[in-house]
C-alpha cells in the first residue's frame, strides 16, 4: 500500500459514503462543548486507535472532522466531544438522543499503543486538546497493568472552560493517576492553581528514558510545551504530538491539511516529534 493509499476503515462500507449512526446520549460539558455518544448500526465497534478522528455529517448542512474521545475498549458505542463553532456544529448541538448523523472513518494515524507498553505515559492537554487525549487516558486506565505511571497535565483558559468534570474528580482520587490541573485565569470561585500549562512541567519528577509524552492543544501551546520538555531533558524521540487542526476531507484529496507535503489527515493527526520537527509551519 502506498503512503497515501487508503482502504475503507472499520465501521464503514466506503471511504466516501457516510454510515448513518444514532446519537444515544448527549452531555453538556461547558456552554460551548457537548459530549455525544454515538452507536453505529448493529452496535458494531468503530475499530479505532486513540488519537484518530471521524468525519461527521448532516445532509444539507455539511461535514467536519471530529476527534474520537472514547477508548477502543468502550464497546458498542463511541464518544465525540464537539465544540459549537459554526453552522454544522451548532446544528449538531441541537440534536437529541435517537436522532441520526453521518459517520465516515476512523481516519488518521492515531497512537500506536504497542510502543507505549511498559512505559510511563505523560499526557499534556491544553483546552479542547483533552478531547482526543481522553481516548488515550481511558485506554491506559482500562489496560493499567500494561503501562507504568500515568501523569496527566491539563490546562485551560479558565475554570468555566474545564471539560469532563466527573472524570477529572475521578482522576484526582485515583491512586493510579497523577493529575495536575491549572487555569490561565480563575474566576472568583476558583481555588485551584493558576498559570499556563507549562508551569506544571518543571515540578514533574519523571523517569526520563522511560517516559513518553503525548501533547495536544491550541497551536501556540506546542512551542512552549516543547521548550519545557527539552528543559526537563526529555528525549525528543519520547514525544508525540496530535495536531488537531486544518483537516477537512479526511482522505488526503482536498489538500486543506497539507503541511510541506505531509497530509495531517493521513500522516497525522498524531505525529512522532522527530518526524515532524522539520515541518516548522505546523509548530
Amino acid at each position: 500500500m502506498t503512503k497515501h493509499e487508503l482502504i475503507a476503515p472499520a465501521g464503514t462500507k466506503d471511504l466516501y459514503l457516510p454510515v448513518m449512526a444514532e446519537i444515544t446520549d448527549v452531555r453538556q460539558m461547558t456552554p460551548l462543548e457537548k459530549l455525544f455518544e454515538i452507536r453505529l448500526p448493529g452496535g458494531v465497534d468503530l475499530g479505532h486507535r486513540p488519537g484518530q478522528f471521524v468525519e461527521v455529517s448532516l445532509f444539507g448542512v455539511g461535514e467536519a472532522p471530529i476527534s474520537i474521545s472514547s477508548s477502543p475498549t468502550k464497546k458498542g458505542a463511541f464518544d465525540l466531544g464537539i465544540r459549537k463553532v459554526g453552522m454544522l456544529t451548532e446544528m449538531i448541538h441541537r440534536m437529541q438522543p435517537g436522532e441520526r448523523i453521518g459517520i465516515r472513518g476512523p481516519f488518521g494515524s492515531g497512537f500506536d499503543m504497542t510502543k507505549f507498553k511498559g512505559k510511563d505515559v505523560l499526557v499534556i492537554a491544553g483546552g479542547i486538546g483533552l478531547v482526543p487525549l481522553r481516548s488515550l487516558i481511558n485506554y491506559v486506565l482500562d489496560n493499567r497493568a500494561d503501562f507504568g505511571r500515568l501523569v496527566i497535565c491539563y490546562g485551560s483558559k479558565s475554570d468555566t472552560d474545564l471539560l469532563f468534570e466527573d472524570e477529572r474528580r475521578a482522576w484526582e482520587q485515583d491512586p493510579r493517576v497523577e493529575f495536575h490541573l491549572t487555569v490561565d485565569h480563575g474566576s472568583p470561585a476558583w481555588s485551584g492553581r493558576t498559570g499556563v500549562i507549562t508551569t506544571l512541567i518543571p515540578g514533574l519528577d519523571l523517569d526520563l528514558p522511560n517516559t513518553l509524552a503525548c501533547v495536544c492543544g491550541p497551536p501556540i501551546m506546542y512551542r512552549f510545551v516543547l521548550l519545557a520538555l527539552k528543559s526537563k531533558r526529555l528525549p525528543e524521540e519520547n514525544i508525540y504530538m496530535s495536531l488537531e487542526r486544518r483537516m477537512k476531507c479526511g482522505v488526503g484529496k482536498c489538500g486543506h491539511c497539507q503541511i510541506n507535503g505531509s497530509y495531517v489527515c493521513q500522516d497525522g493527526p498524531v505525529y512522532h516529534y522527530p518526524d515532524i520537527k522539520a515541518l516548522r509551519e505546523a509548530l
